[in-house]
């Protein structure tokens, strides 16, 4: 049986919380986010930084809790938040900083940083360094332990420039993640997915990229903007397994359920579904969606059943679902 390859993904910058959220909480003038902590022990991250000074904002607001976490250097938060991933069955944990900075030499120290402090969190676990700027990356990898673990870097592509990531990879003795996306821009349909990833392949080959150090992304939409992209994800990874069945496949699955309701299920769902179709590893939030519930038969049939139809365009647009989840409440 293959072992289900688990990224964490939830130390990226771009994550956020809500404002209205049940978990936010005043004190002493100040705003702070709640989370469980570990040992049952609850911390508090400080967030009046980015607390919206309009009253009518606090109820669509979002924050940036990882954001806040990496530049106030809050320790007791990061620890929880990779350590919390870790134990939820996570091998590799995705660091991304780049919302932080628009300035290069601000972003490289962030990532240095947090490179530094999350394997000092876990050493023996796997960190894939993320940037869209390849300088970012080799900052994540000057500071890198290798004696811990192998680093992974997120990620190449076709798009112009990109193609250094293989070769920065390469030297550094690292997993590479490579993305769908062409020179253009991103993939229409699954054929454009596997058109992309088979010329990054070729492009491996030419490196001598070894097969297991590879990991191909096909890309996941939000079935909300398209009710198309779930199945386009899908039957991508149909081909890439039949056409390449010794290398990693995953996705950011979580970013199938944006904007919808019960996020949880929907990935679920979609996780499963995305096992079935060959995927080996997963890019998810397994807080949110634990391993242990995911490799289980479903609890409820008839809301997997509804939630499986959303992501394979059976029920176009989700109506069927939207319609069941309004008489739930």
């Amino acid at each position: 049986m293959t072992v289900l390859i688990v990224i964490g993904e939830n130390i990226n910058t771009t994550r956020r919380i809500r404002t209205n959220s049940k978990n936010i909480v005043h004190k002493d003038g100040r705003v702070f986010w709640r989370y469980p902590g570990l040992d049952g022990v609850e911390g508090f991250l400080d967030v009046t930084d980015q607390w919206p000074e309009e009253p009518e904002k606090v109820a669509t607001g979002r924050i940036g809790h990882i954001g806040q976490g990496v530049r106030d250097q809050d320790l007791d938060f990061l620890t929880w938040a990779i350590v919390a991933q870790v134990n939820a069955g996570a091998g590799i944990i995705d660091l991304c900083v780049d919302e932080l900075s628009v300035y290069p030499e601000e972003r490289h120290e962030f990532m240095r940083w947090i490179v530094k402090t999350a394997q000092g969190i876990c050493p023996d676990v796997s960190f894939a360094i993320d940037s869209s700027d390849p300088d970012t990356l080799r900052a994540g990898l000057e500071v890198y332990d290798m004696s811990l673990s192998r680093p992974a870097i997120n990620s190449v592509s076709l798009e112009p420039g990109r193609d250094v990531v293989i070769d920065i990879a390469r030297e550094a003795g690292a997993m590479i993640f490579a993305n769908g996306s062409g020179e253009d821009g991103m993939p229409q349909d699954e054929h454009e997915r596997v058109d992309n990833l088979t010329r990054l392949m070729a492009m491996m080959d030419e490196k001598d990229v070894p097969m297991e150090d590879r990991f191909l992304d096909p890309l996941v939409f939000p079935v909300g903007a398209g009710p198309e992209y779930g199945k386009h994800f899908l039957e991508s990874v149909k081909t890439l397994r039949a056409n390449y069945p010794d290398v990693h496949i995953f996705g950011g699955l979580s970013n199938v359920s944006f904007g919808l309701p019960r996020r949880k299920l929907l990935n679920d769902a979609f996780i499963r579904l995305s096992i079935e179709a060959g995927c080996d590893a997963v890019m998810i939030d397994p807080i949110m969606n634990p391993l242990p519930e995911i490799q289980a038969p479903p609890a409820n049939e008839d809301e997997y059943g509804l939630a499986a139809a959303v992501m394979t365009a059976e029920d176009e647009y989700g109506l069927k679902y939207l319609k069941y989840i309004r008489s739930q409440k």
